[in-house]
């Protein structure tokens, strides 16, 4: 990191599809700079340089080792598939970079932690996506509850379906393959949010199914592939939260339509409806038990008009300040741990203990740049 401006220089390894949703918000984040990205598809990389280029900035298409010994390069921008997201990390920080990386962390907690052990011997930072927590969706449900306005929390349900990926993605074969399916794809948007919300989980149970249907690519140059699946497609879920309330997820690659509600969170004094974590933004609503009819709740925390990236520019804020960062390596363990749990569970028909534990990571009060925070 340049002392003198407190900018966080990145080079961005993997240059995919979720790569332009970073793309599009960290010119707009100032104490981060893109110099470099990389992918094992070079013409790829060289024509993303190329964009990242315009308006009079030099953005350079490297090799991943050229990136790792670039040391002109603060942080590294993990955007590689799951089952790429340790090794890449360990590389970067074993070249002394700060490391970012989409979701999950790895694999398993096994792989993770050599990761986070490293990086805290070294003194550097790990941060992974989900950083849509940090929008003004979440944080206002939080504040919401903070506040007391459903009462005491007694209880959570989650319900995220979708016939699958294949149908919208050119390349989801990866969706299906260890590291993807509904689970680890979409559940640390979820587990995310609830340990946000409620503080960290102790115990998990669960059961998983793997659909028969055979699925094959639906658009794009791959259209009509078939896919294989190496992964649970179907996934329900009790959890037991350190502080007693408990959350039930569903998550699943095999419902083409349903009516169950999103997100909801049942307290003393009323329920809450909490807009979807995959999202920054959307209406928080609650129903008070005095009227029990819904109302939306003015936005009253997190960052407006944020987006993928965010969760990046507080680490670098973080590291400049000396403080925690909030899309923590250590907030993604313990949501790891989680879902390795619920698939142990489904698979000894048991209840797992989890080891970890993590801090509810500071609430984000209601701003709009970085320069608030």
């Amino acid at each position: 990191m340049s002392e003198a401006s407190g900018v966080l220089r990145l080079g961005v390894i993997g240059v995919g599809n979720i790569s332009s949703q970073y793309f599009t918000h960290i010119p707009n984040l100032p104490n981060l700079e893109l110099v470099a990205v990389a992918d094992v598809n070079e013409e790829r990389a060289l024509q993303v340089a190329a964009e990242q280029s315009e308006g009079g900035k030099t953005v350079r298409a490297l090799t991943v080792d050229e990136l790792l010994a670039d040391d002109g390069i603060d942080a590294v921008l993990n955007l590689t598939i799951p089952q790429a997201h340790a090794a890449i990390g360990i590389r970067a920080v074993e070249s002394g970079k700060h490391v970012y990386g989409e979701k999950p962390l790895a694999l398993t907690p096994a792989e993770a932690e050599p990761l986070l052990a490293l990086a805290a011997e070294k003194g550097l930072r790990v941060g992974s996506a989900p950083d849509t927590v940090l929008g003004t969706g979440i944080q206002t449900a939080r504040k919401t509850l903070d506040d007391g306005a459903i009462g005491e929390p007694i209880a959570a349900a989650i319900h995220w379906s979708a016939p699958g990926h294949e149908l919208w993605h050119p390349a989801p074969a990866f969706y299906y393959q260890p590291g993807g399916g509904p689970l680890f794809d979409m559940g640390p948007y979820y587990l995310t949010s609830i340990v946000t919300l409620f503080g960290p989980i102790a115990r998990v149970s669960g059961v998983a199914t793997t659909s028969s249907r055979q699925r094959s690519v639906a658009t794009g140059p791959l259209a009509g592939t078939a896919i294989p699946v190496d992964v649970a497609t179907h996934v329900s879920a009790l959890l037991e939260h350190e502080n007693g309330l408990t959350t039930t997820v569903t998550v699943s690659f095999d419902v083409w339509k349903s009516r169950a509600p999103l997100f909801e969170v049942f307290g003393t004094e009323g329920t809450m409806a909490v807009p979807d974590p995959n999202r920054f933004d959307g209406d928080v609503e609650i129903a008070p038990a005095a009227t029990r009819e819904w109302q939306t709740v003015p936005v009253s925390a997190g960052w407006a008009d944020s987006g993928r990236g965010f969760g990046l520019a507080d680490m670098a804020r973080a590291i400049e300040t000396d403080r925690p960062h909030r899309a923590s390596g250590e907030l993604a363990f313990h949501v790891l741990e989680v879902m390795d749990g619920i698939l142990r569970a489904a698979a000894d028909h048991s209840v797992v203990e989890i080891a970890s534990t993590v801090d509810r990571p500071a609430p984000v009060p209601l701003g709009s740049t970085p320069a608030t925070w």
